[in-house]
């Protein structure tokens, strides 16, 4: 049987995941500064413990980034992160943890560094514009690949619910579709295989509340560009915007951070990346299960 476009993501030659469910990715950051945890993972032995934990808690992939997105944030070089993210990837490794690991960089030097210690994808938050030699790297190793829209680098960004006014005129969803379109065929030409690509549309990257939400509305769009489609919401400032209608901390930021993210899956996303695992999973499963059945009934109502 063939799959349907999107429904599988190829990590390797010789291994692709099956997207018959949510996908989790557990959040890892391995930095000072990142806006929910930085500072809390920083070492090997507390980044193999929480990687454990997620193992255990439901996840099914874990996203490890040593440089942090956050609007404002400083950027670092290379072997900076390298620094960070390589010996925490061979220590997961070691203890015989099997899950994917995705590395969260938008420089080919630390994702080809990432990728010789265990790494099995590369999540690339600039969808290879800044670094010329991400997408030869991702067609050679034939790793996965996940691509996101943005609209400015974290430096020139700002927190979503902070704008005065939309950052970018007109539809934001004709937007990031023709850009995610623009990005994924550049991907192709380079060699990337067309199974290996996932797409993110960048929730919270230069866009305001008003438009994050209509990106989450209009996922059937993006989906129907053929590929998985990341929701990376998780605990995000537009988050606690529209579930608290006002300023919070990303810790606050749960029960909305779900109600989204089960909105975000009933309109096509499959792959979530999340701090919050064990929650996650019971209620995107949940939500799956319901999904799943009524899909079954309007199968069976349509045949007869």
């Amino acid at each position: 049987m063939s799959s349907t476009p999107g429904s599988v993501w190829r990590l390797n030659h010789e291994r692709a995941i099956h997207l018959d469910r949510p996908f989790l990715v557990g959040i890892l950051n391995i930095t000072p500064d990142s806006f929910a945890d930085g500072g809390v993972y920083n070492t090997p032995e507390q980044a193999v413990e929480r990687a454990r934990r997620m193992r255990d808690e439901g996840a099914d992939a874990i996203d490890i980034g040593g440089e942090s997105t956050r609007p404002g944030a400083k950027r670092i070089n290379a072997c900076q992160q390298i620094d960070r993210v390589v010996p925490v990837i061979r220590a997961i490794r070691d203890a015989g943890i099997e899950l994917a690991i995705t590395i969260d960089t938008t420089r080919a030097e630390t994702a080809r560094a990432a990728l010789r210690v265990g790494a099995d994808a590369i999540n690339d938050v600039s969808a290879g514009m800044e670094d010329d030699g991400m997408l030869s790297l991702a067609s050679e190793s034939g790793c996965g690949l996940i691509l996101m829209h943005r609209e400015r680098p974290p430096e020139e960004d700002q927190f979503s619910d902070q704008y005065t006014r939309a950052p970018v005129a007109g539809s934001i969803t004709a937007r990031v579709v023709e850009s995610l379109r623009s990005v994924r065929d550049r991907a192709v030409d380079a060699g990337v295989h067309q199974q290996s690509i996932m797409l993110d549309p960048g929730l919270g990257f230069g866009k305001d509340v008003a438009q994050n939400l209509e990106l989450i509305e209009s996922s059937p769009s993006i989906v129907a560009l053929g590929h998985p489609v990341m929701s990376a919401l998780s605990r995000k400032s537009f988050v606690g915007r529209v579930g608290l209608g006002r300023d919070s901390e990303p810790s606050e930021r749960l029960p909305a951070t779900i109600a989204l993210s089960v909105m975000h899956l009933q309109r096509g996303a499959r792959v979530f990346r999340v701090h919050d695992v064990a929650a996650h999973r019971q209620a995107l499963d949940a939500a799956w299960a319901m999904i799943v059945r009524n899909d079954g009934i309007s199968a069976t109502e349509s045949a007869n």
